[in-house]
């Protein structure tokens, strides 16, 4: 099993190299004339760029270390940056050199692309800095023809991939929590994502949200980085707090003298046999719950919703997509739309309502374009579609 393994991990390694060779073809073409060194200085840079700090990133997550604040601010998020960066320079070079090519200076084009490219990556980062600074509480209606008269009105606060981490900004997180207990919400959603990587951030998570408080409960489920966190010893440490953790189970909740359901799934990032398993198990989530019953789901990525819908869920609440941190709401359109189906805001199939959040806080580095982050509250509506 060993060798088959090592042939595979050779295998995507190689991919990799070749995917970034490729990336980087097109600007060494066109700096290597002017730069010192030519191709062999930018096939360093390339090399400290990307691969190289990488792997050091892996055999660090490998060992019980914990990067504090200043480590993740002043290295892990120009790491980021970087990335996004050398993703755009081959569009600069691409397009500054088929503009040169009308006018036989091909080389000199893709240079004056690649600067051009450099100065708009960096007008986008600071506006998408702001942009991701720019918390808002939005309310949504979830209306339902079959409603129980007791449930109109009922209100559930999301929070949605906080992606809390010891760099998080305590003045952003407690406007966050602010928001959410002015919201005066019956029930608190966590939809996931809750920390930003390691299972020690739920020590910042609890200095910051550990107060929230709901008639119905706080309630939360994980997300895809929660299982990166180790979710195991995650959900060991979420013990101490008074929320409750919901994986592939549901609870009854009662308002008025109505009973409903809520149900929490697991992620699909979770390994399946794993001792404590994350992954969902949809059947699980619902199974004994009575046919009549409204039922609302937490299910941190909303590829699972289809499957919710077939097992009659009325109601499920994701995030994950931070709708790609880059939108267009006037257009329906999300950088996150390219991959999923269903990545940002309201949809319907039937008698199910599916809400995917934007997130409350961003992941990777500070910024969000026409995607701004969200205090969400949902309210329960008795009504006709």
């Amino acid at each position: 099993m060993a060798r088959p393994r090592r042939r595979e991990l050779l295998g995507r390694i190689a991919s990799f190299l070749a995917i970034l060779a490729a990336i980087w073809l097109l600007p060494t073409l066109a700096l290597a004339p002017v730069i010192v060194g030519g191709a062999w200085t930018l096939a360093l840079v390339a090399l400290l760029a990307t691969p190289l700090p990488i792997y050091m990133l892996i055999r660090l997550r490998n060992s019980d270390w914990y990067p504090g604040k200043w480590f993740r601010l002043l290295v892990l998020r120009p790491f980021w940056y970087v990335q996004l960066c050398v993703l755009l320079l081959p569009i600069g070079a691409l397009l500054g050199g088929a503009a040169g090519l009308l006018v036989g200076t091909v080389g000199a084009g893709a240079r004056l692309g690649i600067i051009l490219i450099l100065l708009v990556f960096a007008a986008a980062a600071l506006w998408g800095y702001l942009d991701s600074r720019r918390l808002r509480l939005v309310v949504t209606d979830a209306i339902f023809p079959d409603l129980p008269e007791e449930l109109d009105g009922l209100r559930i606060v999301q929070l949605s991939d906080l992606h809390v981490g010891p760099h998080s900004s305590p003045s952003f997180m407690r406007k966050a929590a602010r928001l959410a207990c002015e919201a005066a919400p019956d029930m608190i959603a966590v939809t996931g994502d809750l920390v930003d990587d390691f299972d020690r951030d739920v020590e910042v998570y609890a200095r910051y949200f550990a107060d929230l408080a709901a008639p119905l409960g706080v309630w939360i489920v994980p997300g895809n980085h929660d299982v990166y966190a180790n979710w195991p010893r995650m959900r060991e440490r979420l013990t101490s707090l008074p929320q409750a953790v919901l994986v592939n189970e549901w609870v009854t909740l009662e308002r008025g003298g109505t009973s409903f359901a809520l149900t929490g799934t697991g992620d699909p990032a979770g390994n399946p046999w794993g001792p404590d398993t994350a992954a969902p198990r949809l059947d699980d989530s619902v199974d004994g719950i009575p046919g009549d019953m409204f039922t609302i789901a937490l299910a941190h990525n909303p590829s699972l919703w289809p499957g919710l819908v077939k097992r009659g869920v009325h109601l499920t609440l994701s995030g994950h997509t931070h709708w790609g941190q880059f939108a267009v709401p006037g257009l329906r359109w999300s950088l996150a739309g390219v991959f999923l189906e269903h990545a940002m805001g309201a949809y319907r199939e039937g008698r199910s309502m599916l809400y995917v959040s934007p997130g409350t806080n961003y992941w990777g580095v500070p910024f969000r374009l026409g995607a701004p982050p969200e205090v969400g509250v949902v309210i329960l509506r008795r009504g006709e579609l």
